[in-house]
């Protein structure tokens, strides 16, 4: 039986069940964060369980999970993906969201 789901749908599942099992099987560039209302919160895609979560970037939640992502591997991708932002979007706020996270020692190790 034919399937009618887009490529993009079929793609979402497949990043999706490669976090599953701790593998990264991911075609493209892949952004971690997706930045809403002028940088006070964001989208944070999270490879290691599939899901995408809201959270303000001033939240403890917003560093736990950024925290979960840069202990997985993923620190440089996420800092310099920040940076990108700070440089894209200056009155946005990221230059303080990347300080507070490098305070919090999320990149560390």
């Amino acid at each position: 039986m034919a399937s009618n789901t887009s490529k993009t749908a079929r793609a979402s599942v497949r990043a999706g069940q490669a976090g599953q099992g701790g593998a990264l099987s991911v075609l493209g560039e892949f952004k971690y964060l997706i930045p809403l209302n002028g940088g006070k919160h964001a989208y944070v895609r999270n490879l290691t369980n599939g899901k995408t979560a809201h959270l303000r970037t001033d939240s403890d939640a917003f560093v736990e999970e950024i925290r979960t992502l840069a202990t997985a591997g993923h620190a440089t991708k996420i800092r310099a993906e920040i940076n990108n932002l700070a440089a894209a979007h200056p009155g946005d706020g990221w230059d303080k969201t990347e300080k507070r996270l490098v305070e919090a020692g999320v990149f560390e190790g």
